[in-house]
């Protein structure tokens, strides 16, 4: 992509508005823009960061044995009403009536619509377990809305929905989204923490939060440091192993962590006070199992191995896509910037022009510029006209893992200067060294 050619309005002053670092950036890198309170626009540059995160999330889905469907976000307010949780939700429910005086809603969840998907289908149990999962825009009309996207009106959801014959077989399926998500934010850059907490309007009496520690989190979260060190599940994992997946769920529970509203300060007192952590803490994941509340509520059974039907269990798993951009940012950047890791970066390198007109540096731009483009890297030629100053400040403040800087002199002798955005070294190599780097 020619930088020349691409729609990136960056900013060089903070918005007066934005209150934290991912908001300010997000603003001023030209990723977002607001349109109404908490409703946002999403702009070229970071739609492809979120198009990066949502390919990850759905790769890590699928692995785990769920399956992608599409459900509309206006609903039909009789579900609602079926589950009892039509009036109950509150104020941040969007309620609207169509032309025939029908009462909808703009969905701010989906269990009552994949409930109602679910029993029209599904009559055997020879069909469980099943995780059907999607990834939406929703609408909860927050009194709040700020921190950008981090805590907005409109916003991105995965979410999915296990069902499964018995308590056991739902637990299951609960640990397999557990180990799903520790790879999914794994994979997105994070360390995030599992932690006990309240079930809220979803309901059910198992629930936990994958929280990332950040000094601007929304709440209080407390948990044992030696969280910080565990291992990840490999890429290997056997998401139909029950022992497996026990051990680790065990693991990643057989230490204290709780978000605020579960905090126990006698249980968190008895850890020993070097290992105590309390932080702020960004919720980016929630899990849910609860039962039989939906079916029992919608009617939704299947007949069992004994013949006899069957309420069958549930869970529901939601990882917020549009959150988890500007969660990534709090947790990677520095004064210059957004530092990008490597999985969700806009483009992996930026190819800078120092002296665009000089036929020495256009050309070997764009000798590097086609050769990694056909060895199918994303990249950004910065071919403007702008100052060098200009050119770094772009590059840095939009985070692009690598750049690769031509300028007169280092060309004249056949080198460019490749610079690491993370920890700022240069180097100085041949042009084809540049080229092998990122291709070999």
């Amino acid at each position: 992509m020619r930088l020349s050619r691409y729609f990136m309005p960056i900013l060089k002053e903070n918005p007066k508005e934005a209150e934290i670092v991912s908001h300010r950036l997000m603003l001023r890198a030209g990723m977002i823009r607001q349109q109404s309170q908490g409703i946002y626009s999403w702009l070229p540059l970071g739609k492809r960061v979120l198009d990066k995160v949502n390919a990850i999330i759905r790769d890590e889905q699928n692995r785990a044995g769920a399956i992608e469907l599409s459900m509309p976000t206006l609903q039909s307010a009789e579900l609602w009403q079926e589950s009892g949780r039509y009036d109950a939700y509150g104020k941040e429910m969007l309620r609207i009536k169509d032309r025939q005086d029908r009462p909808m809603l703009y969905g701010p969840t989906n269990e009552e619509m994949v409930t109602d998907i679910f029993r029209s289908s599904v009559k055997s149990y020879k069909d469980l377990p099943l995780n059907l999962y999607h990834i939406q825009l929703k609408f909860r009309d927050e009194i709040r809305p700020r921190f950008g996207t981090m805590r907005s009106r409109e916003f991105m959801m995965k979410d999915a929905y296990s069902f499964d014959l018995t308590r056991e077989g739902a637990e299951h399926s609960y640990k397999k989204m557990f180990a799903a998500y520790l790879r999914t934010f794994d994979r997105l850059g994070l360390r995030a923490i599992p932690m006990r907490a309240d079930t809220g309007p979803i309901g059910g009496d198992l629930s936990h939060e994958f929280i990332i520690l950040a000094d601007t989190g929304e709440s209080e979260v407390f948990c044992h440091k030696d969280f910080v060190g565990f291992d990840i599940p490999g890429e290997s994992t056997d998401f139909d192993s029950v022992e497996g997946l026990q051990a680790i769920f065990d693991k990643w529970t057989s230490l204290y962590a709780a978000t605020s509203e579960m905090h126990d300060e006698a249980a968190f007192n008895a850890v020993p006070e070097g290992d105590r952590l309390s932080a702020r803490g960004i919720e980016v994941g929630h899990i849910f199992y609860f039962g039989t509340k939906y079916t029992e509520a919608m009617g939704a059974k299947v007949q069992g191995p004994d013949g006899k039907e069957h309420f069958v269990h549930m869970g529901s798993y939601g990882i917020g896509p549009t959150r988890l951009v500007p969660a990534i940012i709090e947790a990677s950047h520095d004064d210059n910037g957004i530092i990008w890791p490597a999985s969700v970066a806009p483009f992996d390198i930026v190819v800078i022009n120092m002296k665009a007109g000089d036929q020495a540096c256009d050309d070997t731009c764009e000798l590097i510029y086609a050769a990694l483009s056909k060895a199918g890297k994303d990249v950004l030629y910065d071919d403007t006209d702008d100052r060098a100053g200009t050119k770094f400040a772009t590059a840095d403040l939009i985070g692009v893992p690598f750049q690769i800087i031509a300028g007169p002199r280092a060309v004249a002798n056949g080198e460019v200067e490749v610079k690491d955005r993370k920890t700022g070294a240069r180097e100085t190599m041949t042009i084809e060294a540049a080229i092998n780097r990122f291709v070999a």
